[in-house]
């Protein structure tokens, strides 16, 4: 990933949640956000020894100051985690907290007696990791004659039968429902749409561009959206289990929960903050079916990556991302054997905003010369070309306003995923299935669709009614 992709995204996120000092780690690489000042603990007996542990440490080192070491957090909560502060989350800059990495330090030796992790940063979690985020042209203007790609499905919706899916993301706009094809959407209100110039905020209307294409790929779906994703698009893991245990109790639990958000951690066993959350949905039939991330990696991306785990392969579907053509993976789809599937992630086009009148929306990242990944095709990296606002700090150049009519072209594996998800619900209809794990197990096994993937032969899912783009070489740059 491209380091000044990543400063423009971490300041755009950091103005978002100015109460909340944020740090890059590890050591300024780019590879996830997280709070600084805090860690992350098991509440109970691990909280206590943690915190005994990292004072103990911080009072025989003359550097450190064990005056901030304290409980931050509840000590009980249904997510079964909590905070504790290490330090002053005002120190340093954006390149690190050394408080925290002195923490972790402090614990190495208890949790390798412990055989077992006890202690974690607090990783911003957000739509497909937040460090690379959506790609570069998110997102474009789509002309309303041209509809939706996919387009929608042919079938009607039956209450009775309909498979339920719960979107975790950003919320609906408010004028959604004049889509004829959300008709049996429902769920939360985005909460800010626009500034006061009337422009359209980052990642607004993602949670409803991820509703259009599951209904587009299976019309007999109830599709709830939830707002969990505010801040422009993220939210902390020490936030993001209660959240999500607070949507499945306002509705129940669902066939199939769609989420096209999460992290990398630099680990490869998973996040403390939805810990508890994943063992309850073990004992669910919900199957969760989660975005592999934007980075261009191989690293682990959780939630995605727990379908990896011997525990969890029957509960998550990790999706990829498929380039234009449908051929081939796209160039910031992260990758890898945790990746169970891909699907078509670049260009789509469904619905975002604006029935009621045009609204504008200034970009906010910008455009490269090149792929950011090394790709020699036209990709998402260099297209559409636009100035963006982060992008030009302490320049003249006034960024790019569009205007939006109802749909937009977005790309992403924040879009391959629900893409997935109706696949599925889809099956459950067509073969009368109403488990949605077996019915992933009997698609996937029905499924004859390969790409190639960095050169790997993968399994991917392309929907019927999905139109596939051409693909061509980048044009010359005057």
């Amino acid at each position: 990933m491209a380091p000044q992709r990543f400063h423009e995204q971490f300041e755009q996120i950091q103005r978002s949640m100015p109460d909340v000092p944020l740090a890059m780690g590890p050591d300024d690489s780019g590879e996830f956000i997280y709070e600084k000042g805090y860690v992350l603990v098991r509440d109970g007996e691990d909280a206590r020894v943690v915190e005994d542990t990292v004072r103990a440490h911080f009072t025989a080192d003359p550097d450190l100051v064990q005056d901030n070491v304290r409980r931050a957090g509840p000590r009980t909560n249904r997510s079964g985690i909590t905070r504790i502060q290490v330090g002053d989350p005002g120190e340093g800059d954006r390149s690190g907290d050394r408080t925290v990495a002195r923490a972790l330090r402090a614990l190495r030796a208890t949790e390798g007696r412990a055989g077992r992790r006890l202690v974690s940063r607090n990783h911003l979690v957000g739509i497909t990791g937040q460090v690379n985020s959506c790609p570069g042209d998110e997102p474009a203007p789509a002309p309303l004659a041209d509809g939706t790609n996919p387009a929608p499905a042919e079938g009607g919706h039956d209450p009775d039968t309909a498979v339920g899916v719960l979107v975790i993301d950003t919320g609906l706009m408010h004028d959604y429902r004049a889509f004829p094809l959300l008709a049996h959407t429902e769920g939360d209100a985005q909460l800010q749409e626009c500034d006061g110039q009337g422009i359209l905020q980052q990642y607004v209307g993602h949670g409803t561009f991820i509703a259009g294409l599951v209904a587009a790929v299976a019309p007999n779906t109830d599709v709830t959206v939830r707002n969990t994703l505010n801040d422009a698009g993220a939210i902390l893991e020490s936030e993001f289990g209660e959240k999500l245990f607070e949507a499945v109790d306002a509705g129940g639990w669902p066939d199939i929960l769609s989420l096209s958000a999460g992290t990398a951690n630099g680990r490869t066993d998973g996040l403390l903050g939805v810990e508890a959350f994943m063992q309850e949905l073990r004992g669910q039939r919900t199957l969760l079916v989660a975005a592999a991330g934007n980075n261009g990696s191989a690293t682990p991306f959780w939630p995605a990556a727990y379908a990896d785990q011997p525990d969890y392969q029957d509960v998550v579907l990790s999706v990829g991302a498929l380039r234009q053509d449908g051929e081939f993976g796209a160039c910031f789809s992260n990758h890898g054997g945790w990746v169970q599937v891909y699907a078509p992630g670049e260009r789509l086009t469904s619905v975002l905003t604006g029935f009621d009148a045009p609204v504008p929306y200034v970009y906010q990242h910008s455009t490269y010369d090149a792929c950011r990944y090394g790709f020699g095709y036209s990709c998402t990296c260099q297209s559409p070309p636009h100035t963006g606002v982060l992008s030009e700090q302490g320049g003249t150049t006034k960024p790019d306003q569009v205007m939006f009519e109802g749909l937009a072209h977005w790309s992403g594996t924040s879009f391959a995923t629900p893409l997935v998800a109706g696949m599925i619900a889809a099956h459950m209809t067509a073969q009368q299935e109403r488990d949605p794990r077996v019915a992933r197990y009997k698609m996937l096994a029905a499924n004859s669709g390969f790409a190639e993937v960095r050169g790997a032969h993968v399994p991917a899912l392309r929907p019927p009614t999905w139109r596939p783009g051409s693909v061509t070489p980048p044009a010359p740059r005057s």
